[in-house]
């Protein structure tokens, strides 16, 4: 017998060898249906898979990220046998899932997108075969790599292995993998192809270039229409055309990478930065400006030019041997000012924040739009702290980071982001580190993930991920832990005791990139922001040429009251210039006529077509302050 625990705490007993898919059925016909595999004392395994010990049990399914995961996996296997089938001498190499996804890499396989209806014919019938995925464990690499003798790509990846290898045998084709999968191919129910592209075996530009297919599969057609849907509106809402249509920023070839931003864009840029600015001023910070050269000798102490090398940029100043670095974070720069005098106990915590224009080097292909760049502006600050102060100060970052995004309709979740594999520092520290940031998320009673490696290399993180109008999650927010750099640089403060102690450092950014945090505004709103951060907030159309000296005046007076307010005097129809005016996302259109001019008001309509109808303009300019006044969100 076995006893076996739930997630829930409660426990049951069963015969040693029963599996997954029957503990599954034990609980429920329903959850039967939807496993996909079962998570025993940590690992994923097979639903097949035969238990002979007592331990924690979970089921996978697809609401699970593991279940994403493997489910996506194993539609990238169901592609792989029906290229196969289609095209005996295309060569599988690797094909993960990926965000949203998956795809698979072929050599010897040349295709274009005109094959994927009959691909996707040949999955279907797959599907349709119901067949069953078969684990198989090699007892050598020897014997695995005679099974996969006429494949290079696998052989390689044979060699490369640290320990055993596996495959998955489904019906005609087999492919190296460690698993787990879905029970059988009628599992995956509904899948498209998405895109064809170019890429190079293992990333190297100096191997061969290979074939790659995306796709995306779900559990259920109506999931993948619903997914569809979403695309097609991620479209119409992107944020580079959007970006060009409104005339916010351009992306210039003598500048890769590196955005312009026109006077619409900057005009969000600032109202951001001004809005953020105003916080930390109300929370005692102090606000200072680093350069964005500073000399390697800074860059070897801090850890990152052991650890972020490849992703910096290097200058040379008066002199052929001293080496400079361009900044890609802004916290060695916030160290050297608090070096620069002694502080108390009684002066900590100090809350030190930068709108810092950073620069990263990204490969070519990966750059996109605002949301991936080489140059950027981080809304970062450093906070130099006691121990006992740690807790108190992450709760009031969270308790910040929750204003900024509740007031633009945000909702969020957290993530852990533990010790990544490169990782500096005492493992001891590491782990107070963390446990430390646990406890944290766990008195806030809000849910959180634990996300294993993906701490920065000096520190865990608590990373906020929001989630926008088309239930897209972006990661932005972060808090990071340091106990690290104030021992590389050898910072202290005087206790109570009069002796020297070490701070805590935390480091945090509330928007993130600014640039970024702005393309996700531009498509969370589709372009048509709320009043007070619009950059096309009120336009005035005369009805004909002797309307155009009272739109002057209307225009005036708003613009002097700090508006930001447009007279469209083209010799075009009012129903033109409503239109054009909508399509540039102005959020009030005021028209005026003889009519108006008499009475002395204004005539107004939304940007969604809604007839406000004529006011004093006196009493619409009060609504619109106390709108701004008050960051309200737009409901047009």
């Amino acid at each position: 017998m076995v006893e076996l625990t739930f997630p829930d705490g409660s426990k049951k007993t069963y015969n040693a060898g029963v599996t997954g898919l029957q503990v599954a059925q034990d609980i429920s016909e329903g959850l039967a249906r939807a496993a996909l595999a079962i998570e025993f004392n940590g690992k994923l395994l097979d639903l097949t898979t035969t238990l002979t010990t007592n331990g924690k049990v979970r089921i996978i399914t697809f609401r699970d990220p593991e279940g994403i995961e493997l489910f996506r996996h194993s539609s990238a296997h169901l592609l792989a046998q029906a290229i196969k089938r289609l095209y005996p001498l295309a060569k599988p190499t690797i094909g993960p899932a990926v965000e949203n996804g998956f795809y698979y890499d072929f050599d010897d396989l040349s295709i274009t997108m005109d094959d994927f209806p009959k691909i996707e014919e040949e999955m279907k019938k797959i599907t349709e075969e119901a067949i069953t995925s078969k684990r198989i464990e090699y007892a050598t690499k020897e014997e695995a790599l005679n099974v996969f003798k006429d494949n290079p790509y696998k052989v390689e990846m044979i060699h490369n292995l640290k320990e055993g290898a596996s495959a998955y045998e489904q019906g005609d084709f087999i492919d190296l993998c460690r698993g787990p999968h879905v029970p059988n191919t009628k599992v995956i129910k509904a899948f498209k192809l998405m895109k064809l592209a170019g890429a190079y075996w293992r990333g190297d530009a100096h191997n061969k270039m290979l074939t790659r297919i995306y796709g995306v599969s779900f559990p259920t057609t109506k999931d993948l229409k619903a997914y569809l849907a979403m695309l097609e509106e991620a479209e119409k809402r992107d944020h580079r055309k959007i970006g060009k249509a409104l005339d916010l920023y351009s992306f210039q070839q003598e500048a890769p990478g590196m955005p312009f931003f026109h006077d619409k864009g900057m005009f969000i840029w600032q109202t951001l930065v001004d809005y953020v600015t105003d916080l930390l001023r109300k929370n005692k910070y102090e606000l200072v400006k680093t350069p964005l050269i500073l000399n390697k000798k800074l860059w070897l102490q801090s850890g990152h030019w052991d650890h972020y090398k490849e992703n910096m940029y290097f200058t040379k100043i008066d002199s052929d041997v001293e080496n400079f670095a361009v900044k890609p974070m802004n916290c060695p720069g916030h160290i050297l000012i608090y070096k620069n005098k002694m502080y108390s106990y009684r002066d900590l915590p100090l809350r030190m924040g930068e709108f810092g224009l950073v620069h990263r080097h990204e490969l070519s292909g990966v750059l996109s739009g605002l949301f991936r760049v080489r140059s950027f502006t981080q809304d970062d600050a450093h906070i130099f702290c006691t121990s006992e102060q740690v807790k108190d100060e992450i709760k009031e970052l969270s308790r910040l980071i929750d204003t900024v995004y509740t007031l633009f309709g945000f909702s969020y979740h957290m993530e852990l982001s533990t010790k990544p594999e490169k990782a500096m520092g005492d493992p001891k520290v590491w782990e107070e580190a963390e446990t430390t940031l646990q406890e944290v998320l766990k008195e806030s009673g809000k849910e959180f993930k634990i996300n294993e490696g993906d701490g920065a290399f000096y520190g865990p993180k608590i990373d906020f991920h929001i989630k926008d109008a088309l239930g897209r999650s972006w990661q932005c927010a972060t808090i990071q832990l340091d106990f690290q750099m104030p021992e590389k640089f050898d910072l202290t403060y005087e206790g109570s005791d009069g002796q020297k102690h070490r701070p805590v450092m935390l480091h945090r950014v509330l928007l993130g990139s600014v640039e970024r945090f702005i393309g996700i505004l531009v498509e969370h709103f589709a372009g048509k922001f709320p009043l007070w951060i619009s950059p096309n907030q009120v336009i005035v159309l005369p009805i004909a040429d002797r309307h155009q000296a009272y739109a002057k005046d209307v225009a005036q007076e708003l613009q002097q009251a700090g508006l930001r307010v447009t007279t469209d005097t083209r010799s075009e129809s009012v129903n033109k210039k409503i239109r054009d005016a909508q399509l540039q996302q102005y959020n009030y259109i005021l028209i005026v006529g003889d009519k108006e001019i008499e009475e002395k008001t204004i005539n107004i309509r939304k940007r969604n077509n809604e007839i406000v109808g004529a006011k004093k303009l006196a009493i619409f300019k009060e609504e619109l302050l106390k709108e701004i006044a008050e960051k309200q969100l737009d409901k047009n």
